[in-house]
């Protein structure tokens, strides 16, 4: 995913974000970020006075992105009723090029190494996923079994752990689609 950044603040994370893939999650510091981003340690202060804040910042952005981009999707679903939220959720997941996934892995990275506990409002909106997804019309357990397989699809790409070529990603995804329109 191509993104357009618009504001300093944008631009801070998408510089931590950078330093993270580039050095680490020890490499982050204020100043390696400021300097990545281009602006003055005063002018990333202004925008996140902590590293706590800038982590917190990223995972924020990412939750934001997404919940936005579930949105545009479901907009876009055509067929009403059971299960059109597990759908959406799904062909966004499986859209490789919608998932933008070096922010997430550097969130992630980020949160792991410096405090797990940035990662609480990640935690939570995958609780509010889940129970989008059991609210959806569908068997629970269906429900829940889409949800998390396409999880696990996004994981493998995020970490390479054996992420599915193109070719078997495409029939993952439509298995993981046409599960979704089941009414279990």
């Amino acid at each position: 995913m191509i993104s357009i950044i618009h504001t300093k603040r944008e631009a801070i994370l998408a510089g931590a974000c950078r330093v993270v893939r580039g050095e680490g999650g020890a490499g982050l510091t204020l100043e390696a970020v400021a300097r990545e981003a281009g602006v003055s340690k005063g002018g990333l202060l202004y925008h996140f006075p902590t590293k706590a804040a800038l982590i917190a910042g990223m995972i924020g952005q990412i939750c934001a992105d997404f919940d936005g981009a579930m949105e545009r999707e479901l907009a876009n679903d055509p067929v009403p009723g059971p299960g059109r939220w597990v759908r959406a959720y799904a062909r966004l997941s499986c859209d490789a090029e919608a998932q933008p996934l070096d922010v997430l892995y550097a969130a992630l990275v980020a949160a792991i190494g410096t405090n797990p506990a940035l990662l609480d409002p990640l935690r939570t909106a995958f609780d509010r996923w889940q129970r989008r997804a059991i609210d959806d019309g569908l068997d629970p357990a269906l429900a829940t079994l889409v949800r998390l397989a396409a999880d696990g699809l996004w994981f493998a790409d995020l970490m390479g752990f054996a992420p599915p070529n193109a070719d078997l990603r495409a029939q993952v995804c439509a298995r993981l689609i046409a599960l979704a329109d089941s009414v279990g």
